[in-house]
């Protein structure tokens, strides 16, 4: 393991994360999917506008774009407990996922402007801490159920999800759960224009189709 390596793992990370998986497939569809429903080329406005395939899709790239780079770090520059900053220390795994959510929110290729970071987060959390990252999922779903809308199910699973690594976890795996804890508070930052559809009672559920006039800010 050398500086050169994990500098490598890190913009391999980034630029991972930062692959548009929506904008390309609605590409191949032959639209720009920003300029449809929401405007946002994440999961669920593919599932709204293209189709259940191409939303699950999008979810499966955009989740494993995380999941990579944060297993990676995992099996070959991580050692639990190591106290050498170096070498096999927490904040390689850390940096590693925190940096393919930022490439996926701010994505090179899309000037800067890319999806929420839900998915891909998704996928960070599944390899640094898979039993609460899979508690997340269980209320994803059962908030989706209940109020149809994807953006409830992502903001109520981000907030879950540092509670559950507080609960399920260990003390070496503190540091994850401080990521939890940052990663909920920019996912619900880049929700605030879902919340402020909410709360208008504007917000578009995911049987939702055709949602080219929907309010984009």
């Amino acid at each position: 393991m050398t500086n050169t390596t994990i500098g490598l793992l890190f913009v391999a990370s980034y630029v991972l994360g930062g692959i548009p998986t929506g904008y390309l497939i609605g590409r191949y569809k032959g639209i720009d999917i920003r300029q449809h429903g929401s405007g946002n080329p994440g999961t669920a406005n593919v599932y709204r506008t293209l189709g259940k395939g191409p939303g699950i899709l999008t979810f499966a790239v955009d989740f494993f774009k995380g999941f990579g780079p944060a297993y990676i770090a995992m099996q070959y520059f991580y050692i639990q407990g190591s106290a050498d900053f170096s070498k096999g220390h927490w904040w390689i795994p850390v940096t590693a996922g925190a940096l393919a959510i930022a490439g996926h929110i701010w994505t090179l290729f899309l000037s800067f402007k890319g999806g929420k970071g839900v998915a891909t987060a998704a996928g960070v959390f599944m390899a640094l801490l898979p039993v609460p990252t899979a508690g997340a999922f269980v209320v994803f779903g059962i908030a989706v159920a209940l109020t149809h809308h994807i953006s409830v199910g992502s903001m109520s699973a981000a907030v879950s999800l540092p509670l559950l690594c507080l609960l399920l976890t260990n003390e070496h795996q503190r540091p994850f759960t401080l990521l939890a804890l940052v990663v909920c508070v920019l996912i619900i930052f880049t929700h605030i224009s879902n919340i402020r559809r909410i709360l208008k009672g504007a917000e578009l559920s995911f049987k939702h189709k055709g949602a080219e006039g929907a309010e984009k800010k």
